[in-house]
């Protein structure tokens, strides 16, 4: 506990601050005399900063203790188990959890066909960087969007000379997927992990898309889908071209370079409010019991040059 008046209270980072994210493989994860820390086969200890990241990403092979999944949510960090290479979601935290306003608000949005519809065009245009088509209905929006998906993959690998045939992909199956296609899924599957993160941060629900629906992480979706035809799809790409050893192990940190320095994490919950608010409606207010978000963003005690 802070027992100095003079210091500001201990909160957690904010997550445009943080690390990306974090892909952890066959390993211990504990707390340790107060630190969060990974013990491998061999018993050797590495603490990470837990609460300076985004989304830690558990794959096959790792085991975490109760102890370090409480520490984890405290911090506001995001735990994802996920099958090889990120491809498959199991299961997934809630540092934090949705605020009932803010899931009432983007629930009256998503049922509202009206207001949907702007959402969605919305996110076309910040996805496409020009308006939508007039007159057209999300159904038919998703049959455009589909058709210059396609098309921009084959822009980006006849750019970076690879061959290419479709997006597919088996997730049950990994090594079954030709290089393009692992690296795609790689590279997605982290921008996918630090959009949930930014999503659950927010207060919103992952589960309530506006073009993807029906899935536990539709809204996932329809956030990581703005950007990731200016991120990760040509990155994936450019490796792809590389013929890389380990596709997946090369595009994350890549992808975890790219994050860092084009600050993507400052980016992502400015864009989830500003396509909820093309949906016209206003926003009710929280009740006066509600818990406050995830991670909120308190003023610091002094200017900008002063670290707090």
């Amino acid at each position: 506990m802070n027992q100095n008046p003079e210091l500001p209270k201990l909160k957690p980072i904010q997550l445009k601050e943080r690390i990306s994210f974090f892909f952890v493989e066959r390993g211990h994860i504990d707390v340790l005399d107060s630190a969060f820390v990974i013990i491998d086969k061999r018993g050797v200890r590495k603490q990470l900063p837990i609460g300076g990241v985004g989304c830690l990403m558990l794959e096959p092979g790792t085991r975490i203790s109760h102890r370090a999944v409480d520490h984890a949510a405290r911090v506001g960090t995001l735990l994802i188990w996920v099958g090889q290479s990120g491809v498959r979601v199991y299961s997934a935290g809630q540092p934090g959890g949705a605020r009932s306003d803010r899931l009432l608000y983007q629930a009256q949005l998503a049922l509202d066909d009206t207001a949907r519809l702007k959402v969605v065009r919305k996110m076309y245009e910040l996805r496409f960087g020009e308006e939508a088509p007039a007159r057209r209905s999300v159904e038919q929006l998703r049959g455009i969007e589909g058709s210059r998906v396609r098309e921009l993959y084959q822009t980006f690998a006849k750019q970076y000379g690879v061959q290419w045939d479709s997006r597919k992909y088996n997730p049950y199956a990994w090594d079954l997927s030709d290089v393009p296609n692992k690296c795609l899924s790689a590279a997605t599957a982290c921008l996918h992990g630090i959009s949930e993160a930014a999503i659950l941060a927010a207060g919103y629900s992952p589960a309530i898309g506006f073009i993807h629906t029906g899935k536990a992480r539709s809204f996932v979706y329809d956030i990581a889908d703005i950007f990731k035809f200016d991120t990760v799809v040509p990155l994936a790409f450019k490796i792809a071209g590389q013929n890389p050893q380990r596709p997946d192990r090369e595009v994350r940190y890549a992808c975890r370079d790219m994050f860092r320095e084009s600050r993507i994490l400052k980016k992502i919950i400015p864009t989830i409010e500003a396509v909820l608010d093309a949906g016209g409606l206003t926003p009710p207010l929280p009740p006066p019991e509600s818990v406050p978000i995830a991670i909120p963003d308190v003023p610091g005690i002094g200017d900008a040059g002063h670290r707090t």
